[in-house]
């Protein structure tokens, strides 16, 4: 028994060694600088919120372990076992399934938006969800013919109308920029699978004037952030607080940052500094150097993301790996847009660093699921 169970461990490590070994390194040290960023923006929050220093360091932490779990588990498992009509169909039906529950008295509620399913301690945010699922469907609809995405009708309009359905319930959680990421994911990922450059314009001009037609007609909160960030500074004192503040710690972090946890923007003047602006935290505590860091470690994930995709030999792989690039490439610049105030400030989370248990471990996993295709790159392929 105790031989078996060391031959069971040794094939499991024998697996995990044979994957590309940069993306294995390179999502641990993204893991672990958000851990470290977690802390340090949370610290004065979390004292203030729950009177422990280490609130939401601790939370952070059992999730990093649970992604590092659901990493290991994208790792052992043979990606194409989810090339499967009934596990796909299955996974957007869950998807659906919680999109509407959180609309309905079952939904969580803070900040005047229903976007999470409490289960106990556990909270469940479908969006997040919707998103991998997408990049599955998407996935598992090509690789059987990859040239039925150049067809309006047996292509795209099946893969459009899913992500309508889905976007639509986002938007009324109310999540717009959920639902933004999540188009654009879906969009990115039609061009690679091979679908006509003309459609790509016609399909983003409509999404800008339904953005726009959403944000006149229906005012509002959504309006006024979209005017406050070309002036955030003529509405320092209301709805260009946030951005205001964190300009601010982005350029007083300088060129080496003020040290690790002696910024004073999170002494509670930044709002919720772990959650999505912690990127102006890490500028003002480590400077433009720790940003630049942080920003090679985006770029060498999404480079042997893309070159693993490139190799796989396979058109499910390929469309899996390319989703997961463009999920994490489409939210890093995102968030970096929204700190610098470049465009209207949306809800999206920087991928592996910003707090949240359900965006890193969909991260996690999907990193994991990579990794496993780069296991199965035929020898040929292999540098």
């Amino acid at each position: 028994m105790r031989s078996e169970t060391l031959n069971t461990r040794n094939s499991i490590f024998a697996q995990i060694r044979e994957v590309d070994f940069i993306l294995l390194t390179v999502t641990i040290a993204l893991a672990m600088y958000g851990l470290i960023m977690v802390f340090s923006a949370s610290y004065y929050f979390s004292i203030s919120e729950s009177g422990n220093p280490f609130y939401y360091l601790i939370r952070d932490g059992i999730w990093v372990v649970l992604g590092f779990v659901l990493m290991c588990l994208g790792i052992l498992i043979d990606y194409r076992v989810w090339n499967n009509k009934v596990l796909i169909l299955g996974l957007l039906g869950v998807c659906f399934l919680m999109l509407i529950l959180v609309l309905t008295p079952v939904g969580y509620s803070a900040n005047d938006a229903s976007r999470w399913i409490k289960l106990g301690p556990i909270s469940i945010m479908p969006g997040e969800i919707a998103k991998m699922g997408m990049i599955f469907f998407i996935a598992w609809f090509c690789s059987d013919n990859p040239k039925k995405i150049r067809s309006m009708t047996r292509g795209m309009f099946p893969i459009l109308a899913v992500t309508g359905v889905f976007a639509v319930l986002i938007v009324k959680q109310p999540n717009l920029s959920t639902a933004i990421t999540l188009v654009g994911i879906v969009l990115a990922l039609m061009l690679v699978a091979g679908m006509r450059w003309i459609y790509i314009f016609f399909l983003v001009g409509a999404g800008a004037v339904g953005i726009m037609a959403l944000i006149t007609g229906v005012g509002g909160y959504w309006q006024e952030r979209f005017t406050t960030f070309t002036h955030p500074f003529d509405y320092e004192a209301t709805s260009g607080y946030q951005i205001v503040q964190g300009l601010q710690a982005l350029g007083s972090g300088g060129l080496f940052g003020v040290g690790l946890g002696k910024s004073v923007t999170k002494s509670l003047y930044l709002p919720y500094p772990h959650n999505d602006f912690i990127l102006a935290i890490i500028g003002e505590e480590t400077g433009f150097l720790g940003v630049l860091f942080l920003m090679i470690l985006y770029a060498l994930f999404i480079w042997r993301g893309a070159k693993i995709a490139l190799r796989c030999g396979t058109e499910f792989g390929l469309l899996i790996a390319s989703g997961t690039v463009l999920m994490v490439a489409i939210q890093v610049i995102l968030n970096l847009l929204v700190v610098t105030s470049s465009m209207p400030a949306t809800g999206v989370n920087l991928p592996f660093v910003s707090y949240g248990g359900n965006a890193l471990m969909i991260f996690m996993f999907m990193a994991g699921v990579v990794m496993n295709i780069s296991r199965h790159i035929p020898e040929k392929q292999e540098e």
